[in-house]
């Protein structure tokens, strides 16, 4: 983790979502996101300071200024291919912008990577739907890691389990198995929670020995953090493993968000901004 990167050291873009907007894509990002109810801090380094990586984020809102989807992937290789990839993935946000239910984007996400599979890619994933109105994000996981989620009113950070107890395959890849399920985590978040979704050069980071931080290193550390100014935590997780990996930078693509809470409700919206909204849903502004 090299920590004298401009990504550590500089304050993050900000940038206030609009209603159906999408945010993301596959190349370095160090930027400060916010949708009702979310303040989102998302930090993405492609490897060996490629133009993109193999991971995969976005951030979208609905044209009713209520529902935030957030995807973070994780996709085998790096370059064109991936880039491509992205574009698709951008689209299929676009199909479910305004969608509650997310099992259709991930059975869409599913079936496009299996026609791929001749050319030997597949993904993890996590996707998460954040109602405004109902302080509730529901994620679903895809064989990525697993991400945590700290209770303010308990004080303390927790793994989301990803496993329901689904008697058949569950939680696979992306591409892997037409039938595998993906039961979804629903989270009640109250005011300050935090939840943090990351890809796996976090876990993998290792230290001097050679020793892997691992998922229960990684909850640690968060543990260790403070919570007391969450526009610092992408910036103190980001310290506390390069000082885990003695400066050393990763050796596969890094994106992680930082998802904080502000428990806001839902966008009021003005005449101006639903006019913006109808010219994106008949397709006279691009999404």
């Amino acid at each position: 983790m090299d920590v004298s990167s401009p990504t550590t050291t500089s304050s993050p873009a900000t940038h206030s979502m609009q209603c159906m907007e999408i945010w993301g894509g596959s190349s370095e990002a160090d930027q400060f996101v916010s949708t009702p109810g979310l303040d989102i801090w998302v930090v993405s380094r492609p490897y060996d300071h490629a133009v993109d990586g193999g991971d995969i984020h976005y951030v979208s809102l609905c044209g009713g200024g209520i529902v935030t989807k957030l995807i973070l992937a994780d996709v085998s290789g790096h370059g064109a291919t991936v880039a491509e990839m992205a574009l698709s993935l951008r689209q299929l946000m676009r199909n479910n912008i305004n969608k509650k239910n997310q099992s259709q984007l991930l059975r869409q996400l599913n079936q496009q990577f299996g026609e791929i599979a001749h050319l030997r890619r597949f993904a993890t994933a996590v996707i998460g739907t954040y109602l405004a109105d109902r302080c509730q994000l529901k994620l679903c996981n895809a064989g990525h890691p697993r991400p945590l989620w700290y209770k303010a009113d308990q004080a303390v950070w927790n793994v989301i389990p990803s496993d329901s107890g689904d008697s058949r395959l569950t939680n696979l890849p992306l591409g892997i198995d037409d039938s595998a399920a993906y039961p979804q985590a629903v989270l009640e978040l109250g005011p300050g929670d935090i939840v943090l979704l990351y890809t796996d050069a976090l876990t993998e980071a290792t230290d001097s020995e050679g020793k892997m931080l691992g998922e229960q290193g990684l909850l640690n550390l968060a543990q260790s953090l403070s919570t007391s100014h969450p526009e610092r935590l992408a910036l103190e997780i980001v310290e506390k493993l390069g000082d885990y990996a003695s400066g050393r930078e990763a050796e596969d693509d890094m994106t992680f968000l930082v998802i904080y809470h502000n428990a806001r409700g839902p966008k009021r919206i003005s005449v101006g901004e639903k006019l913006q909204v109808l010219s994106k849903v008949f397709g006279l502004k691009s999404v």
